[in-house]
C-alpha cells in the first residue's frame, strides 16, 4: 500500500522511452520529416488500446549506455511513467574497449530504478550483426555476452525482455536501413510488435517473428557481394570510424525529441506504412 502522503498516479498510462538512436527512431524518416521508431510505433499500440495514454521520447542517437542513464533516467522518473523501454548498449559494443559488464551495469540501474519507482519495464536483445555483414563477425561474441547480462539483469528486476536474438528475421536486409545499423520503417514496426507481444498487449502476437515473403530478387554473391560490400563500408562504416577518431558522436548538440509527456497523435497513412 502507498505512503498516505504519496502522491497518486495519474488515471492515464504514461511511457517514457530512453536509449538511443534505434529508439530515437533513425532509419524510420528523416530530421526533415521527423523520425519514427518502435517506441513511436509501441505508443501507438497502446493508445489504440487507450486514447488517454501520455508518451515521452527522452532518447538521443550515439549514446552510450552510461550516458543514457546520466542523462535519461532521472528525467524518466519525474515523469513516473507506468511503463518504461529501456534499449541501449550498441554503441558500447561498436566501441574499441568495450566492457559488456559495465554497459550491462548502467542498464541493471536503469531497470532497477524504474521498476522500483513502480514503472513496467522492458527491454530488447540484440541480433548478429555479422548476419547482415561479414565485417561484423568479430563483434559476435560480444553481442552474445551483453545479450546474456541483459537477461539476467532483467530476471532480477522483472523486466520483460522482447528476446529478438536468434530469429530468421532479423537478419533480413529488409528489416534495416542501408546503414546496417539502424531498422527501416518495417523493423522498427517489428520490433514494436515484439515488445507489444512481450507485454501482452490484446491484439499482440508472435506474427513479428515471422519471415519476410521471399524477396523478388536473389541477394548478390561473389564479385557483387564484395562490391556491396564495400560500398557499404565508404559510405557508413568509414564515416562512423572518422567520427569515433576526432571523438565526435552523431548526438552531439541534440537532445531530446519529446520530453515531456504528450498525447499519441495517430499516424498519416505515410507514417502508418511499414511493407516489405
Amino acid at each position: 500500500m502507498p505512503h498516505a502522503d504519496a502522491p497518486s498516479r495519474p488515471s492515464c498510462l504514461r511511457y517514457v522511452a530512453l536509449g538511443d538512436s534505434q529508439t530515437e527512431g533513425l532509419g524510420d524518416g528523416d530530421d526533415l520529416v521527423g523520425t519514427r521508431g518502435f517506441a513511436d510505433r509501441l505508443a501507438e499500440r497502446l493508445a489504440a488500446v487507450d486514447p488517454a495514454v501520455r508518451y515521452a521520447n527522452l532518447a538521443v542517437r550515439g549514446r552510450l549506455a552510461g550516458q543514457v542513464r546520466a542523462e535519461q533516467l532521472g528525467p524518466a522518473l519525474d515523469l513516473r511513467p507506468d511503463l518504461a523501454t529501456v534499449v541501449a548498449g550498441v554503441n558500447d559494443l561498436l566501441r574499441p574497449r568495450f566492457d559488456a559488464a559495465e554497459a550491462a551495469g548502467h542498464l541493471e540501474a536503469m531497470f532497477a530504478a524504474l521498476t522500483a519507482a513502480g514503472a513496467r519495464v522492458a527491454t530488447v536483445t540484440f541480433p548478429d550483426m555479422a548476419e547482415l555483414t561479414p565485417l561484423a563477425r568479430p563483434l559476435r561474441p560480444r553481442i552474445e555476452e551483453l545479450n546474456r547480462l541483459i537477461r539476467a539483469a532483467a530476471a532480477r528486476h522483472g523486466v520483460v525482455v522482447a528476446d529478438t536474438a536468434g530469429h530468421t528475421v532479423v537478419a533480413d536486409p529488409r528489416i534495416w536501413s542501408p546503414d546496417r545499423l539502424h531498422a527501416s520503417p518495417l523493423g522498427h514496426e517489428r520490433i514494436a510488435a515484439a515488445i507489444a507481444h512481450a507485454l501482452a498487449l490484446p491484439g499482440a502476437d508472435a506474427s513479428w517473428s515471422l519471415p519476410l515473403p521471399a524477396p523478388n530478387a536473389p541477394a548478390p554473391t561473389g564479385a557483387r557481394a564484395v562490391a556491396a560490400e564495400l560500398r557499404w563500408a565508404a559510405a557508413f562504416l568509414g564515416p562512423w570510424l572518422g567520427r569515433r577518431l576526432r571523438g565526435r558522436s552523431s548526438g552531439d548538440g541534440r537532445v531530446a525529441k519529446r520530453p515531456h509527456l504528450l498525447p499519441v497523435s495517430p499516424p498519416t497513412a505515410v507514417d502508418a506504412s511499414a511493407t516489405p
